[in-house]
């Protein structure tokens, strides 16, 4: 019997011992997964889910009258952001600093990437997001439009080509040495052909899959978080990119869309699918609602087959995932054809939904998050915001996500808009113009616009809580309270991003540098 116990006592002592071993492991915390999910030109009007009662008066205006089920499930365990801003609401400026953290003056990327402008092109001496966290063992995934490379005659295939028939060259093969840590590639620079995309893989193969992109690109997600062919390290954590083209235009025709997504639109009036106070459902444009709201549903549903894969596979509670665009789409607001870069609440602000481990509950958040803020934040939420690079422009936010009291909150957001400047002899762009700059409070929305002699010119001044459809510009008395605040803000803002107006000190009569 005292044999039995000793050797019993023995085993325990054993058991313990290898407990205590194995806790430090049971305790180790899992690095976590990212998801960023960005389609182009999606605007934050366009989700649903603002006309549900727990999202009332979450924003200002009406929201669209569009389908987004799955956005609107996602949005009820998410952080939701209402006043995100895309900074420089072009693709190409957008994605520079997203990537960077850097605005358009220091990320290399001031204009949208096109074969006249070598000025615009992501700096290969950038630290990218992706370069930070390929030194932390991740596995790096894009797939979808990258429109952050000059294009060159560098086609794999035809060697001493463009990749583009187009003059100037949009589209372009980005090799090796750009991807900034991407080791898995489905990618291209930009083709606005939403049903007959092609893609270059890691070794430059391209393929042309005759299908809607957004549906191809996920199933190519989907195969990339299953290993199918055995495109990641399954022992690291992953990182992937994807960016969707739609709802970017084109938006005319079923061409662009896909069938059993145009038919929620199809019958809707156009007054009523364009039902915002400043929208012009009599513009010529007004005839692309149905096929821009048809790709916003499309987009939507492959977002949640993403989500529900991860759910699947059992990653979806270990995995940071994000909802945005590059910037909105003004969609015969303002009576403007262009559907972007311009200051308009319909082309500045994106949509900013984000869920990630151990995120306490979902809420809504007015905080004004800028483009180059998202890669310290995400670094910060990931626990690496010890690797946030010295040059960084934007700040980290994932105090404020996780609405910790001794956050750091915004109180502005800075709006740039750059044009080409002067061109050589064989017709290239050689600078760039900064033609306004403006600042985005949570009351009100100034721009100041500027003639090639750097005088003022024109002013955009809104009230957005008296007059959230910016129906009225304001006159601008440059003396007065409100004015000279949203002046201060502005030249802290230009100061920080080291913006050429503050180094040309621009509109020093106005701005107090």
């Amino acid at each position: 019997m005292q044999k039995k116990i000793i050797l019993s006592a023995i085993a325990i002592c054993f058991l313990c011992v290898s407990v205590a071993c194995l806790s430090p492991a049971k305790k180790h915390k899992k690095k976590p997964n990212l998801v960023y999910v960005f389609p182009d030109q999606f605007r934050k009007q366009a989700l649903n889910f603002w006309n549900h009662p727990e999202f009332k008066d979450a924003i200002r205006t009406k929201a669209d009258p569009v389908k987004t089920p799955q956005l609107d499930k996602f949005a009820q365990e998410a952080l939701v952001l209402t006043n995100a801003v895309s900074n420089c609401p072009l693709c190409s400026p957008h994605r520079g600093s997203l990537f960077t953290g850097l605005y358009p003056g220091s990320s290399g990327v001031t204009l949208n990437c096109n074969a006249e402008r070598p000025i615009s092109s992501l700096r290969d001496d950038a630290i990218c997001i992706s370069d930070v966290l390929k030194t932390e063992g991740y596995n790096l995934a894009y797939f979808g439009k990258w429109h952050l490379d000059f294009p060159t005659p560098n086609d794999p295939v035809n060697p001493g080509n463009y990749v583009d028939p187009r003059r100037p060259a949009w589209d372009t093969y980005s090799p090796k040495d750009k991807r900034h840590g991407f080791d898995y590639w489905y990618s291209y620079g930009t083709w606005d052909v939403h049903k007959d995309p092609h893609y270059y893989d890691n070794d430059g193969n391209r393929f042309d899959p005759k299908e809607w992109s957004p549906k191809h690109e996920t199933d190519e997600v989907i195969s990339y978080l299953n290993n199918e062919k055995g495109q990641r390290d399954q022992n690291k954590p992953f990182a992937l990119f994807l960016s969707m083209n739609p709802p970017h235009n084109p938006y005319n025709s079923l061409n662009d869309c896909l069938e059993e997504d145009y038919n929620y639109y199809k019958e809707v009036p156009l007054n009523e699918l364009l039902h915002r106070e400043n929208a012009n459902p009599e513009m010529k444009k007004a005839s692309s609602a149905p096929f821009y709201f048809a790709n916003v549903t499309g987009v939507d549903r492959e977002f949640g087959r993403i989500v529900d894969h991860l759910k699947k596979i059992g990653e979806y509670e270990n995995t940071i995932v994000v909802f945005t665009s590059d910037h909105g789409e003004t969609m015969c607001s303002q009576n403007t054809n262009d559907p972007k870069n311009n200051i308009y609440t319909e082309a500045f602000d994106v949509p900013f939904l984000i869920r990630w481990p151990q995120m306490k509950k979902a809420r809504v958040d007015n905080i004004l998050l800028g483009t180059p803020d998202i890669m310290p934040t995400l670094l910060g939420l990931m626990g690496y915001e010890h690797k946030i690079p010295n040059e960084v422009q934007g700040k980290d936010y994932s105090k404020a996500f996780k609405n910790e009291k001794d956050a750091q909150r915004p109180s502005s957001a800075l709006y740039i808009k750059n044009v080409n400047g002067n061109k050589n002899n064989d017709g290239l762009v050689t600078d760039y113009f900064p033609l306004s700059r403006g600042i985005k409070t949570h009351e009100y929305t100034l721009e100041l616009i500027i003639d090639k002699k750097y005088n003022l010119k024109k002013t955009r001044f809104f009230n957005d809580n008296k007059d959230p459809y910016q129906l009225n510009n304001l006159a601008v008395d440059k003396n007065s309270p409100v004015v000279q605040q949203l002046l201060t803000e502005l030249a802290n803002e230009l100061k920080r991003s080291d913006d050429p107006w503050y180094n040309k000190k621009v509109l020093n009569d106005w701005i107090k540098y």
